[in-house]
């Protein structure tokens, strides 16, 4: 073959290569302006093993901090109250937000606890001895049988009366965040009804056309706190964001500690 041929393969084998090449090289797209570069959440999360992941729902894109740490199933803590009111409202155990359930008599550490509640005002509050009358009356076969349909993290409710403290019943961050997005798109084993409901009861802040949601959560142990979440959702110009903090320490690790982790994130995404 002469130099001229070669030449002339030469330039196909370039031109080949050319056009393959825009067919298999896939496009990477600038990340939206209100999207934190990875590396720069871990200064949030200073004096804990934590973990923050979000959901952009609309462009299918998720932010992670820590990723590891986002794959571990840990105690679910109170952040478990969403699905425990979603149970009891599918089996009808309380009817709406406003069932009341008398209060024991029990002095707790809390005087938001020291009095009768309704369903909305539980979940605000976090009243620990509501949600476990709640479960009580679900009974565990039939808790059993929505935890399994869900199905919500590793299944397990086989630590007693309170299993989502700090107990057998366990979940990831990334497990919570795509429960959230299937709670607002009405993809959960319950009526739609009833999710609109619970939707409602973890609504915090509607303003300026951006509606925050959450459920805090905190694991005590031996009187530490030991694990802190907080979960939820924003909505702002017709886009929902699904996110789930979580943080572990020997101590004050905790759901306020972690709900305001997760607002400076947020507030610096340019979300709230």
């Amino acid at each position: 073959m002469n130099k001229r041929s070669d030449g002339k393969m030469t330039r196909w084998i370039l031109m080949l290569f050319l056009i393959v090449t825009m067919f298999i090289t896939p496009v990477v797209q600038a990340m939206p302006s209100n999207v934190l570069d990875r590396n720069q959440l871990e200064k949030y999360f200073e004096g804990y093993n934590g973990t923050f992941i979000l959901l952009d729902e609309q462009n299918d894109e998720y932010t992670v901090y820590n990723e590891i740490q986002s794959e571990k199933r840990i105690s679910p803590c109170s952040s478990y109250k969403i699905y425990n009111s979603l149970i009891g409202l599918e089996t009808g155990v309380i009817k709406d937000e406003s069932t009341v359930i008398k209060w024991d008599g029990i002095i707790y550490p809390l005087k938001s606890w020291d009095k009768d509640n309704t369903l909305a005002s539980a979940i605000s509050n976090s009243v620990i001895w509501y949600y476990k009358e709640l479960a009580s009356r679900v009974g565990k076969d039939r808790m059993q049988e929505y935890i399994n349909k869900i199905p919500y993290g590793n299944c397990d409710i086989s630590g007693g009366a309170t299993f989502w403290q700090v107990s057998s019943l366990k979940i990831s961050a990334q497990e919570q965040v795509e429960l959230l997005k299937r709670l607002y798109n009405d993809q959960l084993p319950f009526s739609q009804r009833n999710m609109g409901i619970v939707r409602k009861i973890i609504t915090l802040t509607n303003k300026d056309g951006v509606t925050f949601s959450g459920k805090t959560g905190t694991g005590i142990k031996e009187g530490n706190d030991i694990i802190g979440w907080f979960v939820g959702c924003v909505e702002k110009d017709g886009k929902k964001y699904f996110f789930a903090t979580n943080i572990e320490a020997i101590d004050n690790a905790n759901g306020m500690k972690a709900k305001q982790i997760s607002m400076s994130i947020l507030k610096d995404m340019g979300l709230l």
